[in-house]
Formats: C-alpha cells, structure tokens, sequence
C-alpha cells in the first residue's frame, strides 16, 4: 500500500532536486519554494549550496525602472534579499523561519537592460544572527551593487505563524 503523504526534505535538498528536475510531487519541504515575490518579479534560482544561492533576474528599466530611466534600486535590493533568504534558508529546520533585521546596499553602477545574478552567501553563520553578503553582476561580470544583511533565525513561539 503506498504512502499518500509528502516526502518532507531538508530545503538544501528540495531546492537541489528542483535544480536538477528531480522534484516530483510526492516531495514537500517547510519553506514555500518558489515564493511568491520571486514568482511575481521572475526571480530563477540557478546555484544552491549550504548557505549560499545564485539568483538571475532579467532587468529592464522599462519595466522596472526608476524616474531617472535606469533599473530602480529597490528592485536590486529585493533581488539581493531574495538570494540571501534563500542562502539563510539552506540552514533552517523544521519549526525554524527568519527575518532580515537590516540590509545595507552600495550601488556601483546603473543598470538598463542586463540579466541580473545575484550571489548571496553566509559570512558568518551564528545560532540566532547570520551575517550575509550578495554581490549583483550584470551578464559581463561587471559588479552592480552589494549588499550586506543580518538574518535573525527564529525558533518556538516567534517562528509561528510566518
């Protein structure tokens, strides 16, 4: 007789299965892969490690643009927090969720038409507080903005409901 109920990995495991085209319906991980936000702006996972993703973004500024015609800012930050929540993800149990408690941005160039990668990984990886940096380069390896965040791992009471 066979076991209707889904198979719970690890979120390393999940996303590494989605990657390769292994994820078949039976698997289930606690995190909700892809996000909606993610979903919504066409944010693609393209590398997946232990504390450690690579996002792609196709950026255009008609799109996603600013008053001043090139690729809003908040658009790379979002983008930039996306590859670190997934890094930050790699790591959580079941019953853990986190937030970002800050996110601090340094754009090096402006930004028209690219395909956008983002590369978050851990620097510092605590119980509680994780240090995180994300680099964004465009297609020609040139860098476009980094991005340091501090991931709170929550556990228990706080980590319900989010």
């Amino acid at each position: 007789m066979r076991d209707n109920s889904p198979r719970h990995l690890p979120v390393l495991d999940y996303l590494q299965r989605q990657l390769e085209g292994r994820l078949t319906a039976d698997d289930a991980t606690h995190m909700r892969y892809p996000t909606a936000i993610s979903s919504l702006l066409g944010f693609r996972l393209v590398e997946i490690g232990a504390a450690s993703a690579v996002l792609e973004f196709d950026a255009d500024a008609g799109v996603h643009g600013n008053q001043q015609g090139t690729v809003h800012g908040g658009m790379l930050c979002e983008l930039a927090d996306a590859a670190i929540g997934t890094a930050h993800s790699t790591l959580t149990e079941p019953g853990e969720t986190f937030t970002s408690i800050d996110l601090r941005a340094t754009f090096l160039r402006p930004v028209w038409q690219a395909r956008l990668r983002a590369h978050g990984w851990s620097v510092h990886r605590g119980r509680t507080l994780s240090h995180y940096q994300c680099d964004i380069r465009r297609e020609d390896g040139k860098l476009v903005a980094s991005v340091a965040s501090t991931v709170m791992t929550l556990r228990g009471e706080p980590a319900e409901g989010r």
